[in-house]
């Protein structure tokens, strides 16, 4: 394009579209919803809440999680009554049947009916088999694990709010220009009264430590000087409009007072805190060391010394015995020197509970073959030496029935008729664990193809099958093309 001089000016160039003009994007914001309940999951038996036994000691059809088993439910009933009698220390039980039929889920239920207080240790065959522990050393700790010592004591303590604080100096003994702590004047204040204590220079120490201050309601153990802040007294709440204080009412009762003071440990939580032993040989010098465990080998001679110090306290009335359960499921998994051990064990004064589990019939007993002859080990029921099957209880679990099998699975999800039918088909067939297994992924099926409620169908239970072989078909697969596997 020419201009009037002559120049030719430049072709304008074409200019993007402007951008439209845009506000600030508006800030997402959403009301969190106060959600105070735990996540539930789901896992193989956290549906057990019990045994399920009405006041008579009958066993219902279905309650607390459990289906069938009625018989078996009713013999870990009498087990529970003389666990609690204390009449079953020393003494074991063996639930014998095939996969799936229950067996670790009535060890837990007897867990849950004997509450938290009793301690409760599992463990597998298999767990003892370790190259840095002796197999007798994790046997013998699992056991210590499910002995309780219930330790009461009567405590004196002064307890109340600080109305005086005044530490007292004196002049420093060795001679220097600083002065020292001397004493601490120290008044406590209960809805009784008050009173005035003259305290050590140490126990000054412990409540700088507790910052503590004019107002706040503290405990001294008269026994041992251990200080502990309880909070700020309620009496400064309108202090201020915004504080991080916790705020407690004044104690009531005199300031000193006597408090009986319950502890509940296990054996081994002492074998490990007296590794090492640091303080006293009382039991509360023993329990104050819990708090700094330390990993050493805890040799049978400390044990024995831990032993004699818990059964002086239990002659004299200071600390009670709890004996737990130990479960060892799997236990055709331990060898002939864990059963010669476990036969030691079960003869000790101080023993839990113990509780085996095993799906095996005739059976090699672990360790009683040649390396040069395998099949010349002894043969016993259920991979116990005959030795000790005599001293168990043995309690079966049997094989589910089609309707046991259909309630179970109707428990576990939202099925429609065609692929309940489907599932309890599969648990008659195959076994109930594989129909169980294929409800997560049928699940998953139904949702993707948009069933309203997540209902499964029984489309949904076939593709699932479809997809997951169980170990029949698999098997027969691998017989069938044996030529394309490595063997």
């Amino acid at each position: 394009m020419a201009t009037s001089n002559g120049a030719v000016a430049p072709t304008p160039q074409p200019q993007p579209p402007a951008a439209a003009t845009k506000g600030p994007e508006p800030v997402s914001i959403s009301e969190v919803r106060p959600n105070n309940s735990r996540e539930n999951r789901t896992a193989a038996h956290s549906h057990i809440k019990g045994l399920g036994l009405r006041p008579d000691g009958t066993a219902a059809q279905d309650s607390h999680g459990f289906v069938g088993q009625t018989a078996a439910r009713e013999a870990c009933g009498v087990v529970v009554d003389l666990i609690r009698a204390k009449k079953m220390a020393g003494k074991a039980v063996l639930l014998a049947g095939g996969p799936g039929t229950g067996k670790t889920a009535l060890a837990l239920a007897v867990s849950q009916e004997l509450g938290t207080k009793v301690p409760f240790c599992l463990m597998t065959g298999s767990e003892v088999y370790s190259a840095e522990v002796k197999k007798t050393e994790a046997l013998m700790e699992n056991f210590r694990r499910a002995i309780g010592l219930r330790v009461q004591e009567k405590k004196e303590v002064y307890e109340g709010e600080v109305v005086e604080l005044t530490p007292e100096e004196s002049e420093n003994p060795l001679g220097a220009y600083g002065r020292t702590i001397s004493h601490l004047v120290i008044t406590l204040r209960s809805s009784r009264g008050t009173k005035k204590l003259r305290l050590d220079p140490s126990i000054y120490e412990a409540i700088q430590k507790e910052r503590v201050r004019l107002g706040d309601v503290i405990y001294i153990e008269a026994n041992t000087g251990a200080v502990k802040r309880v909070g700020r007294s309620d009496a400064f709440s309108t202090e201020f409009d915004l504080e991080a204080e916790e705020y407690v009412p004044v104690p009531k009762g005199d300031v000193h007072k006597k408090k009986d003071v319950v502890q509940d440990v296990t054996l081994h939580d002492l074998d490990v805190a007296n590794a090492r032993p640091q303080g006293g040989q009382d039991v509360m010098s023993m329990m104050g060391q819990l708090m700094k465990p330390r990993k050493t080998e805890i040799t049978e001679k400390l044990r024995g010394e831990i032993n004699k110090v818990v059964n002086k306290y239990i002659d004299q009335g200071v600390a009670e015995l709890v004996p737990g359960v130990l479960f060892i499921d799997e236990v055709h998994m331990l060898d002939i020197e864990c059963f010669t051990y476990l036969n030691r064990a079960l003869e000790s004064t101080i023993s839990p509970i113990v509780i085996l589990a095993s799906n095996r019939g005739q059976t090699t007993i672990r360790g009683t073959n040649s390396p040069l002859d395998p099949s010349s080990g002894l043969i016993s029921a259920h991979g116990i030496p005959p030795d000790l099957l005599p001293r168990l209880l043995i309690i079966p679990t049997n094989p589910y029935t089609p309707s046991e099998i259909r309630t179970i699975i109707q428990i576990r999800a939202r099925l429609d008729p065609e692929a309940l039918e489907a599932l309890t088909a599969q648990g008659e067939k195959v076994s109930l664990r594989y129909a169980l297994q294929l409800l997560a992924p049928a699940g998953i099926l139904a949702r993707a193809r948009g069933s309203e409620g997540g209902v499964v169908s029984g489309g949904d239970v076939a593709e699932a099958v479809g997809l997951f072989m169980d170990a029949g078909r698999s098997a027969a697969l691998i017989r069938e093309r044996v030529g394309e596997f490595i063997s």
